[in-house]
């Protein structure tokens, strides 16, 4: 009986050493994140977070969660995703820009799995709204940024331009007056047609000239014909030498590189230029306005917003590790947006907060910041909760950098209406 009893409690004993070992182990969470400028990699992996970084602090805090965080820039970004998906490595969380299509090939997992309640309320609603597919959310706003018209004032007074151009016929006038009174020293508008920000390009034509990608009803709608006159008139501000020489190739950092050196005079640009022009020593006397439209349409700012989301694990775990894994994805998000920390994050690379409680401390710190908000509040923003949106925003850049080289415009977007609604 003894005997039997001793054996007994060594089982017992045992059971409780494995359950205390599984429970202690450690959650591991795969990261990647999108490169947002000079400080992303710092902050998130460097010392740039009060002599520390992100992962370091957020491990500190969450013993039992270890994070393998990735920074990785925009123009890489979607490939590399696109590679670890087919692999089976998609990683635990994304930060990136679209969502729609991992959400509707069943990838994601509905935001209310992980987010906590009182972190979700603070998202802005019309942030939130652009992440709904059904009903069902499947990702967070982690920040955005809305698009205006810089232009150097000393530049343009100097060719006789008293005021920033509102139209597209008064664009092109002032053009023309830089490239008389310069002699092509300076560049008179900034374009990127890239893969890096070539459908935000599509946007502010389109949109000028009251097109745009979808229709009222929602449907897609590219090959409308005030789409093709916009990308007319912007391949034809390429033609007369009115835009930097490689459109394809000059991304908007390049742009805004040149204009922070006084090479180019207009470019359209995030609220937070202002301290990019500071940062890579530009000197110049520059005012902010609305982006250009054509006559009958209005001008409207594209606001922009990233994401953070979290993949289905690539292994199958059962619920108790599963638990475990939504509430480690929850403390990285609460971790993420304390209002310390973001205020931090947002606030170092100038961009617009995703979550109410962090607006005021932002305004405090940077007074511009609500004017920017109000221009946020009248953006219009990309149909990224279209699953066919990746494909559109390929498509359009693509029939933009043929254009440049003389390729048919209507016939690119006859083509790509007939992909995405088929």
């Amino acid at each position: 009986m003894k005997r039997l009893l001793a054996l007994l409690l060594a089982a017992l004993l045992m059971v409780s050493v494995i359950s205390v070992s599984t429970a202690a182990e450690p959650v591991t969470l795969d990261v990647i994140i999108c490169d947002y400028g000079p400080n992303t990699q710092n902050w998130f992996l460097g010392n740039g977070m009060d002599g520390s970084n992100f992962v370091k602090k957020f491990e500190e805090a969450n013993p039992d969660i270890k994070l393998n965080l990735e920074v990785i820039s925009w123009n890489d970004v979607h490939t590399v995703v696109s590679t670890r998906i087919s692999n089976n490595m998609a990683p635990d969380i994304l930060n990136i820009d679209t969502f729609a299509q991992y959400a509707t090939e069943d990838l994601l997992i509905p935001v209310s799995d992980y987010c906590p309640e009182e972190l979700f309320d603070d998202f802005f609603p019309s942030f939130i709204e652009q992440s709904v597919i059904d009903g069902v959310c499947w990702a967070v706003p982690d920040l955005a940024s809305a698009r205006a018209l810089y232009y150097n004032i000393d530049l343009l007074t100097e060719a006789g331009v008293e005021n920033p151009p509102e139209t597209w016929a008064e664009l092109e006038d002032v053009c023309q007056a830089i490239i008389d009174f310069y002699g092509g020293e300076v560049y008179p508008w900034g374009m990127d047609l890239t893969t890096d920000e070539g459908q935000a390009a599509f946007a502010y034509y389109a949109w000028g000239n009251n097109g745009g990608f979808v229709d009222e009803e929602g449907n897609w709608n590219v090959n409308r014909k005030e789409n093709v006159e916009a990308v007319e008139f912007a391949i034809g501000l390429y033609n007369k030498g009115y835009t930097n020489p490689n459109p394809a190739t000059q991304t908007r950092y390049d742009n805004q590189d040149m204009f922070a050196s006084g090479k180019t005079a207009m470019v359209i640009a995030p609220q937070n230029m202002p301290t990019y022009i500071k940062d890579k020593g530009g000197d110049i006397n520059f005012g902010v306005a609305d982006i250009p439209h054509n006559e009958g349409a209005t001008s409207g700012s594209v606001g922009v917003m990233d994401r953070i989301m979290a993949f289905k694990p690539r292994t199958e775990l059962n619920e108790e590790q599963t638990k475990a894994r939504n509430e480690a994805i929850g403390k990285f998000l609460t971790f993420f947006y304390e209002k310390e920390n973001y205020v931090g994050w947002v606030s170092m690379e100038d961009f617009l907060p995703a979550v109410n409680s962090a607006v005021a401390a932002l305004v405090e710190i940077n007074p511009d910041f609500e004017a920017w908000l109000a221009v946020l509040g009248n953006a219009r923003f990309y149909p990224t909760a279209k699953p066919e949106w990746n494909d559109v925003k390929q498509g359009v850049i693509a029939v933009q950098q043929e254009a440049l080289v003389g390729g048919d415009i209507q016939a690119g977007l006859d083509a790509l209406q007939e992909k995405i609604t088929k």
